[in-house]
């Protein structure tokens, strides 16, 4: 079993399972559904790609800062009335950074979504379009299985509380389900499915990495042409 980490940080992101009309919530940790249209985008999978081998990977994530949630003011214009705007709710983390692992026996699978990772063929972001993530997103593959490796990874930030796991559960494990199981992104037939899902805590001894998260570290850079 091999694991391939990401590192998710942004300004902002915003992973909603739970999203109505004008109301658009976010989870406090990343979907499944929202990483694997992330690993879509970077394969440059359609819409109405089969997402079995996606689907098929374990799925974790480890919580390295909480972050603060955000409630973005935003308007939306009515086609039938345009002077009269109405104002919607968009809700966002803003500063969390998440470590995620996805696991498989399937090695050469996972080295094929490091290098989709790496060199992307549509833009990536973290659950909508105005989140771009920051760099580094692609940590590499770590020869063990998605807890050992979750677990022992150096943590991303300088934090001191203890951190919170969540993962698929294993086998014989009882978990709480989550409909964040992605089965179509067609935008004429979404459909998501259920999984379950284990939260552990873990108390991390490890010095933090020497590189401090910055949420603008990528603004200050020399501009993309």
């Amino acid at each position: 079993m091999s694991t391939l980490l990401l590192r998710l940080a942004a300004p902002m992101q915003s992973w909603g399972t739970d999203s109505r009309f004008d109301t658009r919530k976010t989870d406090r940790i990343p979907s499944k559904s929202g990483v694997i249209g992330l690993l879509a985008a970077a394969l440059g999978l359609k819409r109405d790609a089969d997402l079995t081998q996606l689907n098929e990977l374990s799925f974790g994530v480890r919580v390295d800062r909480e972050g603060q949630l955000l409630r973005d003011y935003h308007t939306a214009i009515n086609p039938r009335n345009r002077k009269s705007p109405y104002v919607t709710k968009r809700y966002y983390l803003s500063d969390a950074v998440f470590l995620v692992g996805l696991a498989s026996d399937d090695t050469e699978f996972l080295r094929t979504l490091e290098h989709a990772l790496n060199n992307p063929v549509f833009p990536l972001f973290l659950g909508r379009r105005s989140c771009p993530p920051t760099l580094p997103l692609c940590l590499g593959i770590r020869e063990s299985g998605l807890i050992d490796s979750l677990t022992n990874e150096p943590r991303l930030t300088a934090d001191k509380t203890p951190m919170r796991i969540v993962t698929d559960a294993l086998d014989g494990e009882q978990g709480t389900p989550i409909r964040d199981l992605p089965l179509s992104f067609s935008p004429f037939r979404r459909e998501y499915g259920f999984r379950s899902a284990v939260e552990r805590y873990i108390t991390h001894n490890e010095p933090p990495t020497e590189t401090e998260h910055d949420i603008f570290a990528e603004l200050e850079g020399e501009p993309c042409i």
